[in-house]
């Protein structure tokens, strides 16, 4: 059984990974700003607390928490901040929230995670469709999109920075998927696919995919608004 970290476990995607892989017997550490939903569970295999991704403080609760495992086999980047505003309208400190978010804090969360993982582990990160270079692009999401394109960028230098040691790094660039944040995004637009069932192909990529791939990056997506 694996040890899993998984970020942005309140809703959606998150919330449905966290509660797969730990049906399944792996050990979670589930973290998200607001855990209210993840500890209502009390699943036996689920481990939460608050944890904020641009919060340095709770970057030091998490490094005391990792003294207790031995190792973390699968890292997943799932959280991320959404911002669906007008570039002219987009300030410094709008880009500024995002990217501290889903580039400086997936960064960081990885760099700490690192030194558990054996050369066997696995690094997922969750990107958009909308970051992929020469993918169809939506205004409003200036700071969003490109900041899941600074995520792929980082997952190729990772895997190659990292590929005599290990762990393997791979980026999932989302489509469509019927979430809370897709409601936010693009109100009123109904996805084909479900939070459950794009958590049930994320978890077992995060378990097989290593073997196959390395800085490699796939676009999951059957639809696009």
């Amino acid at each position: 059984m694996a040890n899993v970290i998984i970020t942005g476990t309140s809703r959606g995607i998150g919330f449905e990974l966290a509660k797969l892989f730990a049906d399944e017997g792996h050990q979670v550490l589930a973290l998200s700003r607001n855990n209210a939903s993840i500890t209502e569970l009390q699943h036996r295999n689920i481990i939460s607390f608050p944890f904020d991704l641009s919060n340095s403080l709770d970057f030091e609760k998490l490094e005391a928490y990792l003294e207790h495992w031995k190792t973390v086999d699968i890292l997943i980047n799932n959280a991320g901040k959404l911002l669906n505003k007008p570039f002219l309208e987009t300030d410094d400190k709008d880009f500024e929230e995002i990217y501290k978010v889903n580039v400086f804090g997936v960064a960081k969360l990885t760099k700490l995670v690192l030194p558990k993982m054996l050369k066997k582990g696995h690094v997922v990160s969750v990107s958009s469709v909308g970051g992929v270079q020469g993918s169809m692009k939506f205004p409003g999401l200036s700071a969003y999109s490109s900041s899941k394109g600074a995520v792929i960028t980082l997952t190729e230098l990772w895997a190659e920075e990292f590929k005599e040691t290990g762990p393997s790094f791979n980026v999932l660039a989302l489509g469509a998927v019927q979430t809370e944040m897709l409601e936010e995004a693009f109100p009123g637009y109904q996805a084909p696919i479900s939070a459950l069932e794009m958590a049930t192909y994320i978890k077992d990529f995060a378990l097989t995919g290593h073997k196959f791939y390395n800085g490699k990056l796939m676009q999951v997506s059957s639809s696009m608004p």
